[in-house]
């Protein structure tokens, strides 16, 4: 499979159905395709060579891992110039507390979204966060409430 070919129902029913549950057996998933099980195994394993599946993982619960509050914050940098970016993407990947970054267009440079136990934890890697290379504002927006968290990519078989 040429990751250039359009995927068929069945590939996006099985994206679709292990996005939902990666533990899903291929016994299960089989089913769900209307599949035997060797040619399911077949096409997922054709899916993960061509990069459609990037990675299996359990969704953990923050709340119990003492990471239970979450912000965003909108970095802007001093200057907009390739070293820059470079500087600061490589020190804000090591910071464990990021749970995201994301380089953006508009009126700032990055979108953060951070993981922390309380707002001492807050303060302590907002401190780390403005010390990065050419970081000269950000603003952060703490989360009262997460409505809806990533549901993943939004597929057609749905």
């Amino acid at each position: 499979m040429d990751k250039h070919n359009v995927l068929d129902r069945i590939d996006l029913l099985i994206l679709d159905a292990l996005q939902q549950d990666g533990r899903m057996s291929n016994v299960d998933l089989a089913k769900q395709a209307n599949l035997s099980p060797s040619p399911c195994l077949e096409r997922v394993k054709r899916l993960e060579q061509a990069g459609y599946i990037e990675r299996y993982r359990a969704e953990l619960n923050p709340n119990l891992l003492n990471y239970g509050m979450s912000a965003f914050i909108q970095v802007t940098l001093d200057r907009t110039t390739a070293d820059v970016f470079n500087q600061f993407r490589e020190q804000v990947v090591t910071i464990k507390e990021v749970a995201e970054c994301h380089m953006v267009a508009g009126g700032f440079d990055y979108l953060l979204k951070l993981r922390f136990k309380d707002m001492a934890a807050y303060r302590e890697v907002l401190g780390v966060i403005v010390e990065l290379p050419a970081v000269s504002q950000t603003h952060t927006y703490v989360v009262m409430e997460n409505v809806k968290g990533d549901m993943g990519v939004p597929l057609n078989s749905r």
